[in-house]
């Protein structure tokens, strides 16, 4: 069986676990304690380097350290139900829109975040090496949020889902950066009605509760 290196508050664990529930997987599960700085122990950095989270262990013994990697691999041998499209411009579009809400979404959050909690002092990036934090940073990203959310609300006006009519990659990534900068204090704004539509539907949905 696979195992999942996991930290359930984090935002990046939480996508994996989303999309190995939409395949329908089981794995064995790990926790990594970031809070307790498990992520730098000798026995973790010795599976991953980078000191982040999620890895996923496959049964074959391969060490897959993001998600990037974990997607890739899972579709390839699960490709059913398929979450990074299957013709040419479907992974494009799944691509571009996966992209976008992680750099546009997430990183944002991530931004806001760590250059402003009092307990990510020196952590102002993920991984083992330590970086001050800059105050100007941690407003840009609550900037970048709001202009998100924008982002979206537009682009679902005139699609169901973020890529198209099927569900995909991009919604994970999306979804869990909208439910993650409520750790910054930014929600979506009430008028925003498409957003709110669209996160309501993938919410109701049992894979987005692993």
């Amino acid at each position: 069986m696979m195992t999942l290196y996991d930290y359930a508050m984090a935002p990046n664990p939480r996508r994996a676990r989303i999309f190995l529930a939409e395949k329908g997987l089981s794995y064995t599960k790990i926790n990594v304690d970031l809070r307790a700085k498990e992520q730098f122990s000798p026995e973790f950095m010795a599976i991953n380097p980078l000191s982040t989270v999620p890895v996923l262990l496959s049964e074959e013994g391969d060490v897959l350290p993001d998600n990037a990697a974990i997607a890739a691999y899972i579709e390839a041998l699960y490709p059913q139900p398929c979450l990074l499209g299957s013709r040419p411009q479907d992974k494009a579009l799944i691509a571009t829109w996966n992209w976008r809400a992680e750099f546009e979404g997430l990183m944002a959050v991530a931004e806001a975040l760590r250059n402003s909690a009092p307990s990510m002092a020196d952590r102002a990036l993920p991984g083992p090496h330590a970086f001050a934090q800059i105050p100007a940073l941690a407003e840009r990203g609550r900037q970048r949020i709001a202009i998100f959310f924008d982002t979206l609300n537009t682009r679902l006006a005139a699609s169901t889902y973020l890529a198209g009519e099927q569900l995909s990659i991009a919604d994970i990534t999306a979804l869990v950066s909208v439910d993650f900068a409520k750790v910054v204090a930014c929600t979506p704004l009430p008028e925003q009605v498409h957003l709110q539509r669209w996160r309501e539907l993938l919410q109701s949905r049992p894979a987005f509760s692993a």
